[in-house]
């Protein structure tokens, strides 16, 4: 299955790597919580990293779960609308 848009793999891929992140968290809006699995297989494929998905509702960067940092992950990626 193709992406139409740019999630930027490479730049996940080698941010990963990079940090030597072995727990990481991606955060997806609802519309692309579809293509999860493809985004895991794709970046699991290339890093050792254990790749969560948060499935919880996503409003944008500002929107971070409190949750979140009981769960001690190493990287959390989000994705929105804009750059921060």
């Amino acid at each position: 299955m193709a992406f139409t848009y740019d999630l930027e793999l490479e730049r996940i891929i080698a941010e990963i790597k990079r940090s030597k992140a072995k727990k990481v968290c991606i955060q997806l809006p609802d519309g692309l919580k579809t293509k999860a699995t493809t985004l895991v297989d794709k970046i699991k494929s290339k890093t050792k990293a254990d790749i969560h998905i948060w499935i919880g509702s996503n409003f944008g960067a500002c929107d971070v779960p409190q949750q979140l940092s009981k769960l001690k992950f190493d990287l959390i990626i989000n994705f929105g609308h804009s750059k921060i």
